[in-house]
């Protein structure tokens, strides 16, 4: 199995985790877990005001996936005027973002970062350098010599 196709796999695993699959069976119907979270979301709204919620993604990769999981429920993702790209503003129910969309999010950012992070590391390794070490630590006074 490609570390791809294992990282694809982990996702569906994740969704199925946060639409309360039950079974073997529903776990392996993605489709249908995102109906069952839409479907959540909206029991949510009918018992509580959706409110504003801000969030600070940095990252280009985290945002991009935040604002495609958002928009999977049926969410709006908006900027304010002035706001930063790195800030994305949704709306909905507290319950929802709290059990649901930030937990899941998380869950599936981590997994990408991991996924991210040993795709960087073989292309370095094998493309530019044999390791991909970060820089190493020395004292300040042998770093001043080094100058």
């Amino acid at each position: 199995m490609t570390e791809e196709a294992i990282l694809r796999d982990k996702l569906r695993k994740i969704e199925a985790l946060f639409a309360g699959a039950a079974t073997p069976g529903e776990r392996a119907a993605a489709g249908a877990a995102a109906q069952r979270i839409r479907a959540r979301l909206r029991e949510s709204e009918q018992h509580e005001k959706p409110i504003e919620f801000r969030f600070r993604l940095p990252d280009p990769w985290s945002r991009q996936l935040f604002i495609a999981l958002a928009k999977r429920y049926g969410m709006r993702v908006y900027r304010l005027r002035r706001m930063h790209r790195q800030n994305v503003v949704v709306k909905a129910p507290r319950s929802f973002v709290q059990t649901v969309l930030w937990p899941e999010f998380q869950e599936i950012n981590a997994a990408l970062v991991e996924y991210l992070a040993a795709i960087t590391d073989k292309v370095i390794r094998e493309e530019v350098y044999g390791e991909a070490a970060d820089a190493e630590e020395v004292p300040q006074s042998a770093a001043r010599r080094a100058r």
